[in-house]
This record gives structure tokens, sequence and C-alpha cells, in this order.
């Protein structure tokens, strides 16, 4: 069975404000208003803790090579609409589990033995569907070699390593990221290493190269090294200036080296991969980097970057325009640096690791979620030390909401995903814990309205990766660029969720890879939308409870 959820009944919209019309089982429903502009933030939804019956059973641990790492891939691996998730275990075995969920119900999984996902080692995964068969595969990474898994549809895998010629090294590797060149029909894929491995703890430890494979004809040759690396625990792809050609940036690790910095690479097809220098614009700084969310925050279509650290976060955004990567913090302004706990008696600085930009209220401000937590027993650190929920507001800052929605855990967190796991319109939150179980919350609160797209396209790159979705909510947008990779040791992929706060109607637009630009679909709110590029969209519909 495909990734792609099967499609329902098939959409024709007229584009207007007023004049939408579904064709839905031989009945129009015409939708019941206009768009309405967001102009108030809605309170933060109550979650509820399924942990206890969620059927996952699942420890991120291990010695000092697990300190870091721990991340979760949600993805669709059975083409039920659903995402499963796939589970780092560190020194345990990494544990995928199938969404078993009913539609506005409590989260169920089941866990799926295998010896092909069942890897130890594992630090953190990415799903993308690499050989565009139409199945989502993995890449998982490991202290040792990473191992490619190719997806063979209902959640079964098998390594594919030596079938698509990726040399999986033998570092200590926590970041990925890949996007298409060109017309090749395999993506570029981006592994960031952390250390050099094995780690001799009696000498000084070394940052290890970064690797990129390029593909030649259909399998890769051999890998590019991006050098001098400089403990690298984030990646991502990110098309940062418009030109539809995704640069790579890269979250680093200060706490390793003394000359190095956050970095950026210039990856453009038949060129050979080169770091961005002073004199271009690119201004070096040293951070503990541990995590990169990448949104358009300020409204002007260019991404902003969210970069985890210990102490004070980063929100960095275009200084001059896309002439130059200039960046300027406005991480004070917009009231993100998260640099102590919220709440409690701790009041030493946080360690943060995985940031999520996603609309959790369903109001059309996005909103921001921050794993927290000690790297083990650093003193000079929080030790309790909650995550974050930054709610978004009108104004373009963000208030702190995790207390009020249940989710300020105390565990020392690492990966992390919002995602409708329960089909019902409202973002549930997974949490890796390094040496406690998971956390499985669903979001019971109420909230605004919604649509959720899903992008398509035949040929090679069936998810439109570098693609940008423009929703428009009365005369507010939001721009959501189509990505793998960032976050801390895992990313998903599957239904991009978009709240429309009391609209009940949003435009839509994409801009695709190769920079066409579909005309605009009007939404109607609590949409399952598929957009293919060459086809009519598809209206697809959640299994009934």
């Amino acid at each position: 069975m495909a990734d792609v959820p099967t499609p329902g009944k098939r959409f024709w919209m007229w584009l207007g404000l007023g004049a939408l019309v579904v064709v839905a089982g031989g009945f129009l429903l015409a939708s019941r208003g206009g768009p309405v502009t967001p102009t108030e933030a809605l309170p933060p939804p109550v979650f509820v803790d399924d942990t206890a019956s969620s059927g996952i059973v699942h420890v991120y641990d291990g010695d000092f090579e697990f300190f870091v790492g721990g991340g979760v891939a949600v993805f669709d691996c059975d083409g039920d609409g659903r995402q499963d998730l796939y589970l780092a275990g560190g020194a345990n075995p990494a544990a995928l589990y199938q969404n078993r969920s009913q539609t506005g119900g409590s989260l169920r999984f089941a866990a799926i033995d295998s010896a092909h996902t069942d890897l130890t080692d594992v630090t953190g995964a990415y799903p993308l569907d690499v050989d565009s068969d139409g199945h989502l595969d993995l890449a998982v990474l490991r202290v040792g070699e990473n191992v490619m898994l190719r997806g063979l549809g209902g959640c079964r895998f098998q390594r594919a390593n030596e079938l698509w010629g990726v040399d999986g090294g033998n570092d200590w590797t926590a970041a990925f990221s890949a996007k298409w060149e060109g017309s090749n029909t395999l993506p570029t894929l981006a592994f960031g290493n952390y250390l050099e491995w094995p780690v001799d703890r009696e000498q000084v430890a070394q940052c290890a190269d970064n690797v990129l494979h390029r593909p030649q004809g259909s399998a890769y040759g051999e890998a590019t090294v991006l050098s001098p690396g400089w403990c690298t625990l984030s990646v991502l792809f990110a098309d940062w200036d418009r030109s539809g050609r995704g640069d790579l940036r890269i979250a680093n690790d200060r706490h390793y080296y003394r000359d190095g910095s956050e970095q950026l690479w210039r990856v453009a097809a038949g060129e050979a991969p080169r770091l961005y220098t002073e004199a271009e614009g690119w201004e070096e700084i040293q951070i503990w980097g541990m995590g990169i969310a990448s949104q358009d925050v300020t409204g002007d279509e260019y991404p902003e970057f969210f970069i985890t650290s210990q102490g004070d976060n980063k929100l960095r955004t275009l200084e001059n325009g896309p002439d130059q990567p200039t960046y300027d913090d406005i991480a004070i302004r917009r009231g993100v640096t998260a640099h102590r706990p919220f709440t409690g008696d701790d009041v030493l600085p946080s360690t943060a690791w995985h940031p999520e930009f996603q609309d959790v209220n369903n109001d059309g401000f996005l909103d921001l979620f921050v794993t927290k937590g000690n790297v083990e027993a650093m003193p000079e650190y929080a030790m309790a030390d909650p995550n974050n929920l930054l709610l978004g507001q009108p104004d373009g800052t963000f208030e702190e909401g995790a207390g009020s929605a249940g989710v300020a855990s105390f565990a020392r967190s690492r990966g992390a995903a919002l995602a409708d796991l329960n089909l019902d319109g409202l973002l549930d939150l997974v949490v890796v814990n390094r040496t406690e179980n998971v956390h499985v919350f669903r979001n019971g609160g109420d909230a605004g309205n919604w649509i959720a797209l899903q992008l398509t396209q035949p040929g090679h790159n069936r998810h439109a990766i570098g693609a940008w979705v423009a929703v428009e909510i009365g005369d507010h947008v939001v721009s959501r660029e189509v990505s793998v990779g960032g976050g801390h040791a895992g990313d998903q992929t599957g239904w991009i969720h978009l709240g429309l706060g009391k609209s009940d109607v949003a435009t839509v637009r994409v801009t695709w890879p190769q920079g066409e630009s579909t005309t605009a679909h009007d939404v109607p709110a609590g949409t399952f939308l598929v957009l293919d590029r060459l086809a009519a969209p598809e209206y697809w519909e959640p299994p009934s409870p």
C-alpha cells in the first residue's frame, strides 16, 4: 500500500470568499461563511496523559554517547493515514510502534518487532521516500554505522545501504537532512556527526567531519566530506533566500571546540559545497547548538531559524533581506529565549534540545514547543528544567503555556513531535526522555478550526520536499517550507497541520520544488486534503471510530 492515504471524495472548488462548493458523496456542501482573519490568541489546550494506556513502553538510555540524541520519527508506514512512530533507544533497541488509535479517541500503539528496525546504538531517525516508490523509508542515525531502511509497505523494512550505495560511516551521528537537486531521482543526504568514534575518554574528544551523499545515477557514490565539522547536533536543508536551492544550516555544540562556530554551507546542483564566509555576510556565532526549527515567524515569506542551546536560545532573522545570509537575533523581542526554567525553584540556566513550530490550539498563530533537560548531571545547569510550550500571540510575541497545558514535564527530555495522531484535528505530543519512558500526550482541549494538507507529485521526490505552502486566513498568511531534517535527532512527514482560528475557510497556494505555483484552492475547515502537483485535489476521510 502506498504511503499516501487512499483518497476519498474529490473536491471541485469555486475560488472566492463565499462561493465554495464541495462535491462530497453526491451532496453539495456550501461553506458556513467566509474567511475570518485571526485576531485573538486562544488559551493553551489541556493535554491528557495517555502514556499508561498508549501501549508504548520504551526508554532512551545508555552511557556517555547517548547523553545527546533520543529522537522520534513520525510517519505513516502502512498507508492508513495515521502516523506511526519509530523511537531511538540508545543502548536499548530502537522500536517501531504502529498507530492503532481510533479517530478522536485515546492514543494507542502496538509494537512491531523486527530485526531490521530493532537496532541498538540508535540516536535518532528521519523519514523520507528515498526511492520514490510510494513507501516511506528511514535514515537511522547511530553511534557507529548509520543504516538506511527501505520501506516495503505494511510497516515492513529492509536494510538498503548496499542497495543504494550508502556508506554508513563509523562516527557518532545525531543529525540528518535531505533535499532533491536538479533532475536527480535520488535525494542528496546530509549526515551530521558529533564526535569521532570511538572516543578515548582519557584524551580530548575530537569533533567529527560531516558528510554529504550525492547520487550518481541510481545509487550513491563516494561521500563528500564537509570539513571542518564542529560537533554537529542538527542539520537542515532550508531555502533561506527563497532561491529554490536549499542550503545546509548546521547547529554545532561549542562544548568540544575552540575555533568553530555555527555554519551555513552553500549546496548548489553541479557545484562543490562550500561554506558561506564573512565577506558574503555570514556572521560566525558560537553556541551550544542542539536543534533547529525553521519557520516564517515575521511574515516576510523568508524563514527564521530557532536554534536551541544551553542558556538563551536564538531566533535568527534575515537582517537586510535575501541578498546575503546576515542574521539578527530577535529571541528577546519575541519572548522565546527560554533561558531558565519558567517554574519551580531551580534558577540555573536551561538546556534545550528539540524545537518545533506548530499551532497547538488552532488559533492561526504558530506556537513553539521546546524540550528541556540536563545533559546528565552538569551542576552549572538546571536539573529541574521543564519543557516549554510558547504560544504565539497576534503581535508576533510568544507567551508560556506549558504549565496550563499539562506538558511541563521535568524529565530529561530529548526528541519530540507534535502530530495529530488520532486524526481529530488537534495536535498530540510525543516526547522521548532520557532514562525514563516516552511520554504520550493527547490534545483534549477546545481549539479553533483547522485544515490538514498532504503534498504529492509523480516521479521522484513524491512528497515535494522543498515546496512552500502559503495559507491565507483572511488577511493573515502562514508560510511553511516542506523539509526533512532539523529538530533534535528526529522529524515527521505526513499531514501538514494548520490552525484557522474562527475562519471556516482558508486559501491555499503551493509553490512546488520546480518553482511552479498552483492555482489557489479555497479549503473548508475540518478538511484533510491531498494536493497533487498534476491532478485535482482529493479529499480524504479518517476511518470511522
